[in-house]
């Protein structure tokens, strides 16, 4: 009675409209703190994933061995050699011969243009001819041989090459600077070297510069001769257990799909406790995960 006096004494009320209020004050209370009272609530409530986690399972399972790691299989084609003048062969004879798509429409497009081989080695100036390649194909041309060298003066001789590169240097640090003093590496190739040496976090072996587009094998074997590798040198690891999937997927030994099924496996099952237990989920065969322990930690 006391607070339905204050009320009609405060706000100017009728018994009628006192009442009304009363009725309606504590229905717009229960309407205010009726949401945060149920977020409150849900969010006391123990949550299932366990369908999540079936949902990532099976797509963890789906990723095919062929689909990681794996780069795509070239047909084969029967390579059969035989004499030719570049001037005048066919692009159908240049693929029988074992030439690639990209170097026999070049040779083509060069001679369309008015160029013309003189002699075996002008082959050489075509962009992405392999001086093995070459090597194997040199008796088959029907061009003369490599010009002679004029006589030179004694003081006029070039230090064999030998000499130039006596002092090898540490191919992992070595600068493009030094990487072009080898003969045959210029500034686009120094810099993919420097650029897949740092992605990959350091070489461990002289074979990975095979890894590198555009390399020639020649090139390969006197960067091989000019450089060595610290027998201690330690590369730049990544730890699986705290890379997120954007850095494991930028390193060049691991796909999309790889990094992907790494974080989604982390995920499900918590953090990795060997290198090996990739093998749970990418389907790796052992020379495959002999590539990538190198690079990778746990801790």
């Amino acid at each position: 009675m006391d607070l339905t006096r204050w009320i009609r004494n405060f706000f100017g009320f009728s018994r009628a409209q006192t009442n009304g209020f009363i009725v309606l004050l504590p229905l717009i209370a229960l309407f205010v703190f009726s949401a945060p009272v149920y977020r409150w609530w849900v969010s006391r409530q123990p949550r299932d994933f366990s369908q999540e986690r079936i949902l990532l399972d099976s797509l963890a399972r789906q990723w095919e061995a062929k689909e990681v790691n794996q780069l795509p299989e070239e047909e084969e084609v029967a390579v059969r050699l035989f004499s030719f003048d570049p001037n005048s062969v066919s692009k159908d004879e240049l693929l029988a011969m074992g030439f690639s798509s990209g170097l026999a429409t070049r040779l083509v497009n060069y001679r369309n243009k008015g160029g013309q081989f003189r002699l075996k080695q002008d082959l050489l100036k075509l962009y992405g001819m392999d001086s093995t390649f070459y090597g194997m194909l040199a008796p088959y041309i029907d061009l003369p041989q490599e010009f002679v060298k004029a006589e030179l003066k004694p003081s006029d001789e070039v230090r064999p090459a030998s000499n130039r590169n006596a002092i090898r240097f540490d191919l992992n640090r070595a600068d493009t600077t030094l990487l072009k003093t080898v003969y045959g590496i210029g500034s686009k190739l120094s810099t993919r070297i420097v650029n897949f040496r740092e992605s990959i976090g350091g070489f461990i072996s002289k074979q990975q510069l095979n890894e590198i587009y555009g390399l020639d094998s020649a090139v390969v074997q006197r960067l091989d001769s000019a450089s060595f590798i610290q027998p201690d040198f330690q590369v730049r690891t990544l730890n699986i257990n705290d890379a997120t999937e954007g850095q494991l997927a930028a390193h060049p030994y691991i796909s999309k799909r790889m990094a992907t099924a790494i974080v989604t496996y982390r995920f499900q099952h918590g953090q990795y406790q060997h290198i090996d237990d990739l093998r749970k989920i990418l389907q790796l065969d052992q020379a495959q995960l002999d590539k990538l322990k190198p690079y990778l930690t746990v801790d």
